[in-house]
């Protein structure tokens, strides 16, 4: 049986029976529930065009005025709730002459590593090569950060990965994966997303106890003065290690259940319908997917946005990822030729070529139409209240793109933009350049070639669109780190995530410089640069 429908009825009080006379007295004292944490990513692909996307701020607070001149300014609303964190590297980075990372494809090599901070295997020193298993197929040789986490925190050890549009993903253009070299390929039908969010809506309620814990607490809060009251007891060690173990095993059972909110009422305010999501699943050849109205204000994009936030609402999972497709023709947005080959300038995957007319403009009608994306899924999170403050507060909602610059395929300078502080985990309202804390990292060179529509040539294996590698290259997996301590992942001594660990997260992956990739992992595993950036917490 599904435990977290087991635990929502009579099995509430049945698993903590053993130890708990507040179970048959009713007694129990509840304190206020605290909210769960969660983590929202959506991902997309191609980069951006940096001179647009970043404020010229890089370090300090923000106003509404920092973005009103950029793409994010559709954020304006929530800037308050912003964290903008600067001078991030991704790992793997592609380039012509394998100065940093595999020579397996700019694209699939770049996916894979970029949750997990794993080389691909097999590896591939040919960074031209068209062979079909290192160009194609080769995959990550650890799990991706959102199994990771979803292994120590989710009633069922899964991440819910939601493939935006439905589009399924190869290696090439993958980025999660459950283990070793095992692609996960998550849901994409919004009918089939709703079915599983559905069966967990709590009308009506259940007993008392588990009322409780429906609103946001975990089993183990309700009874801790009882387990308190026994540790107290004198008794053998023996009995000692039986109520700790019985204390792990409420803990991993069930962190938190699904909110009060988690209903039918909730889920049609957030136009999860049935019938919504039948419109979602169909489309024609000259249609697009994402853009696809649905009503006055949902389109597709927006319902799959939606369906993630009823998912938050239900605690179904503390990762949630939201992974827009690549290689896709935003025909709704009037363009006729897709991302991949608009990123690269020239209208092809040709990383030589002249510059498609009026290229910059295409590109920015696609960083828009992801930034006003972005600011819905935001502004629903930010409408369900919980706690003392929203569902947005209680989330680090993370907007991560593949690269920086879609030309120049660079991961140094990476744009990253957070919404939520996860539960006040996260200094809000600013920008922090974890690199060098300098207030003017420069916003890359985007714009060097195809300003104005003008045709010029564009040669992609020089990376001129992009930033200067030796500039911000703080490693993302000490972001990654800050994520999975704000969540409550724990590690064990080594500092890795480890389920049953006790020790905060100052680990992640093989490898946290993208040079250490050349060769696909003939490098000794080494994380140079251990721990979180302890600049983004609210305490700093």
């Amino acid at each position: 049986m599904n435990r977290r429908i087991f635990l929502r009825g009579l099995g509430g009080a049945c698993v903590a029976a053993p130890f708990l006379s507040s179970i048959t007295d009713r007694t129990v004292k509840a304190q206020p529930a605290t909210p769960p944490r969660r983590l929202i990513v959506m991902y997309t692909h191609y980069g951006c065009i940096t001179t647009r996307f970043f404020p010229k701020k890089s370090h300090g607070a923000l106003t509404a005025a920092d973005l009103e001149s950029t793409t994010l300014k559709h954020l304006t609303p929530y800037v308050d709730k912003l964290l903008l964190p600067r001078g991030i590297r991704a790992m793997n980075e592609w380039t012509p002459r394998m100065e940093r990372g595999q020579g397996n494809d700019r694209h699939l090599q770049v996916n894979g590593s970029y949750f997990t901070c794993h080389p691909v295997t097999p590896n591939s020193n040919d960074p031209f090569s068209f062979d079909q298993a290192t160009k194609y197929n080769a995959k990550p040789t650890g799990p991706s950060l959102d199994h990771v986490i979803a292994r120590q925190l989710s009633p069922d050890g899964e991440p819910l990965f939601m493939r935006v549009g439905n589009n399924r993903d190869g290696a090439f253009s993958a980025i999660s994966y459950s283990a070793p070299e095992t692609l996960y390929s998550g849901l994409g039908a919004p009918a089939e997303i709703l079915a599983k969010l559905t069966g967990l809506f709590t009308d009506p309620l259940p007993s008392p106890d588990t009322y409780q814990a429906i609103r946001g607490k975990s089993i183990i809060d309700l009874v801790r003065d009882d387990l308190d009251t026994l540790a107290r007891f004198d008794m053998s060690q023996a009995d000692k290690n039986k109520l700790e173990a019985w204390k792990a095993i409420l803990d991993e059972t069930v962190k938190t259940v699904a909110s009060a909110q988690c209903n039918t009422s909730l889920a049609t305010a957030l136009g999860a319908t049935q019938e919504n999501a039948a419109l979602a699943g169909t489309t024609t050849s000259v249609d697009d997917v994402l853009t696809r109205r649905i009503s006055d204000s949902l389109d597709g994009a927006d319902l799959f946005s939606n369906l993630a936030v009823l998912a938050a609402a239900c605690n179904a999972s503390p990762v949630i990822v939201l992974k827009y497709p690549g290689n896709f023709n935003f025909r709704g947005l009037g363009l006729t030729m897709e991302s991949a080959s608009l990123s690269y300038r020239v209208g092809s995957a040709s990383m030589q070529g002249t510059c498609v007319p009026g290229v910059i403009d295409m590109l920015l009608k696609i960083d828009d139409y992801y930034a006003r994306k972005f600011a819905h899924l935001v502004e629903q999170l930010n409408r369900i209240d919980e706690g003392d403050g929203t569902l947005l507060d209680n989330s680090a909602a993370v907007w991560f793109q593949d690269a920086s610059d879609g030309c120049a395929r660079n991961l140094n300078n990476l744009p990253i933009v957070q919404v939520g502080s996860a539960g006040g985990y996260f200094k809000t309202g600013w920008a922090v350049n974890v690199d060098d804390g300098s207030p003017d990292l420069t916003t890359g060179n985007s714009e060097i070639t195809c300003a104005d529509g003008a045709p010029s040539e564009v040669d992609a294996t020089t990376q001129s669109t992009g930033t200067d590698p030796s500039l911000a290259n703080a490693p993302i997996n000490k972001y990654y780190c800050s994520l999975m301590n704000a969540l409550g992942v724990r590690a064990g001594t080594d500092g890795f995530p480890a389920p049953g660990g006790s020790e905060p997260v100052t680990h992640f992956g093989m490898y946290d410089r993208t040079e250490d990739f050349i060769g696909g992992g003939i490098n000794p595993p080494t994380i140079h640069d251990p721990g979180e950036f302890a600049a983004l917490k609210a305490s700093s």
